[in-house]
């Protein structure tokens, strides 16, 4: 697939996609390399717009360039944004709300605390995600691992395995403390997004690196 075809393929993910106003996205391609470039009128509508672009096959990375512009009366007071993003978190299941601070300074929300699984600390992100005024987020969650590292390595490895988007004999999965290593080669993007969500759904891990390559 030439750089051409892929752009038309991406603008086309980005049309389907109903979470994205494209209309003031414009999209640039280079040897695989997408850039997307204008406006989005949320956070969260800019994070939906790489998902997309990530789904198409032939995209090897991803250059974000989207601004947030928010419509004067969408605009709301950090005061604001910080109760409702203190509500929503309670009302998360999963997430031990009494143990994350929030902080807000325009528009920018800063989360800190510490949980005890990295899912945790995502699903705590993805809920402030969807805040209306929210221009940006900063997690700082800390994760406290608290599993033997074999049986850290051997979850992600049978999540893989369990995946039928994935061959799993060509990624290799290396780990020291709570931190993962991933390598070897995947067909497209998506898969490598795959790879990776399932290291972080492991309990006990608190980093990963991916060095997955796309291709081939």
């Amino acid at each position: 697939m030439n750089d051409h075809q892929l752009r038309q393929h991406v603008l086309d993910e980005l049309d389907f996609e109903p979470s994205v106003d494209a209309t003031h996205i414009a999209v640039g391609v280079h040897a695989g390399v997408v850039t997307l470039t204008g406006l989005v009128s949320s956070y969260g509508e800019r994070l939906a717009a790489e998902c997309a672009v990530r789904r198409v096959r032939g995209v090897r990375a991803i250059a974000e360039e989207l601004e947030i512009h928010l419509p004067s009366d969408k605009k709301i007071a950090d005061t604001e944004i910080a109760e409702r993003a203190v509500d929503i978190l309670k009302w998360r299941v999963g997430v031990p709300a009494n143990r994350i601070a929030v902080k807000v300074e325009k528009g920018v929300v800063t989360l800190t605390g510490k949980v005890d699984r990295r899912f945790q600390k995502r699903e705590a992100e993805d809920a402030i995600h969807a805040l209306t005024g929210v221009t940006g987020v900063i997690n700082g969650i800390a994760v406290n691992p608290t599993v033997p590292v074999p049986e850290i390595k051997a979850k992600i490895e049978q999540a893989l395995r369990r995946s039928a988007e994935l061959d799993a004999s060509r990624i290799t999965v290396q780990a020291d403390g709570g931190k993962v290593v991933l390598s070897g080669k995947v067909h497209a993007w998506f898969e490598r997004g795959i790879a990776e969500r399932a290291a972080w759904s492991a309990p006990g891990v608190t980093d990963v690196e991916d060095h997955i390559q796309v291709g081939g």
